[in-house]
């Protein structure tokens, strides 16, 4: 009888390692892809934008400048009067952006998700926290441009224009 528990105690301590194994790759998983995807409160200083329209985005959305993230999305308020979103963006301490800077959201290629791309201007005087990018473009409706391109007739053929001058 005395072997049957030992054999039980045996199995519930190899039962509790192999649980404690597997919470622990979880648990390094998820720190990974945590820092991985710079989803982890970024420090560094708030700008804005106000856009008409920001189909796809949402809190924590990449910004990027020349490809490389510099911040994400922080809050996204919509205007009741104005019916303009505006975009707060908490961009790195060591990337000052420009003042004369433009924005746009854009996608990576046709079915990727959206991300803010600054370009930035040649003004020497930088935007400081709280500023706001007024050069700014909202998202583009891929799936209607397809549309309009579909549905648009071709032009008419040109005709041949004929020389009464000339003789064959």
């Amino acid at each position: 009888m005395e072997a049957g528990i030992a054999r039980m105690r045996d199995g519930n301590i190899v039962e509790t390692v192999i649980g404690a194994v597997v919470v622990a790759i979880a648990v390094l998983f998820i720190a990974l892809i945590y820092a991985r995807t710079g989803m982890g409160g970024l420090s560094g200083y708030e700008i804005q934008a106000r856009l008409d329209k920001v189909d796809g985005m949402a809190v924590g959305t990449d910004v990027r400048l020349a490809g490389v993230k510099i911040g994400s999305v922080s809050d996204l308020t919509l205007d009741p009067r104005t019916y303009l979103v505006t975009v707060h963006m908490t961009i790195r301490n060591d990337v000052k952006i420009p003042d004369d800077s433009s924005l746009q959201v854009t996608a990576a290629g046709l079915l990727g998700s959206p991300y803010i791309s600054i370009t930035p201007g040649g003004d020497d005087k930088v935007l400081a926290s709280g500023g706001t990018i007024e050069n700014a473009q909202g998202s583009v409706n891929m799936m209607d441009l397809i549309n309009r391109f579909i549905s648009t007739p071709p032009p008419p053929a040109a005709k041949p224009q004929s020389n009464p001058g000339s003789s064959p």
